[in-house]
């Protein structure tokens, strides 16, 4: 070595874990929620911390995959039983159904605390193109531009995907964006709306490791 050089020496980095900024402990996330009128029958069980398992009748068959879908790309376990007057058509059945989802929702967030709280996602589906996003801030809103109407797929009408999380965002009290920015077959973008929701709100859902809060600056939500 030339004199006057001071050797290099290497040493493996380590990361200690800061115990400021780990993620709250939590208590498993779900909620159970039951609703009987004269027009329905509604039993919804949500896991936040689940792996995508789903157990769905509610009587119409389209409505079921959708919802197998939330589970499945939200990665949420989610039991619902349905049954109503769908004599008169699914709109009583899907709404109720969004209410209750969107009760276990609340329930199952509780305060809200070390949540990311916002999600986005945009999610191809073919020729359809369709972004959903998401702010559990607390205030119900739900705006859907684009959507297909009426269609009808396995005798579910296409406007009740509208029904549907219209009473999922106002039980939820959150926000929600659903916009169409490109059609096309009717079972595709409903799909892709679908789809994008439960990834959206898998995001909004999940555990900041840097958080230890409430996350807003109000300091409540």
């Amino acid at each position: 070595m030339a004199e006057g050089l001071v050797p290099i020496r290497f040493m493996e980095e380590t990361v200690q874990p800061d115990s400021s900024t780990r993620p709250l402990d939590t208590a498993p996330r779900g909620a159970t929620i039951e609703r009987k009128t004269r027009e329905t029958t509604v039993r919804v069980k949500l896991d936040l911390e689940g792996s995508g398992q789903s157990k769905v009748k509610t009587g119409l068959g389209f409505f079921d995959h959708m919802l197998e879908l939330v589970a499945g790309h939200g990665l949420f376990d989610i039991t619902v039983e349905a049954s109503g007057d769908l004599q008169t058509g699914g709109h009583h059945t899907v709404e109720d159904v969004g209410i209750c989802l969107g009760l276990a929702l609340a329930e199952a967030v509780g305060d809200k605390k070390g949540i990311y709280r916002y999600g986005n996602m945009v999610v191809p589906m073919d020729e359809a193109l369709v972004l959903v996003a998401l702010d559990l801030s607390g205030r119900p809103y739900f705006a859907y531009e684009g959507g297909p109407v009426g269609e009808s797929i396995a005798g579910f009408d296409s406007s009740l995907v509208a029904e549907f999380f219209r009473a999922l965002a106002n039980n939820a009290r959150m926000t929600m964006h659903a916009r169409v920015l490109s059609g096309g077959d009717a079972h595709h973008t409903i799909e892709a709306v679908f789809k994008a929701f439960a990834k959206a709100l898998r995001q909004a859902v999940s555990l900041d490791p840097r958080a230890t809060g409430v996350p807003s600056t109000k300091g409540v939500l």
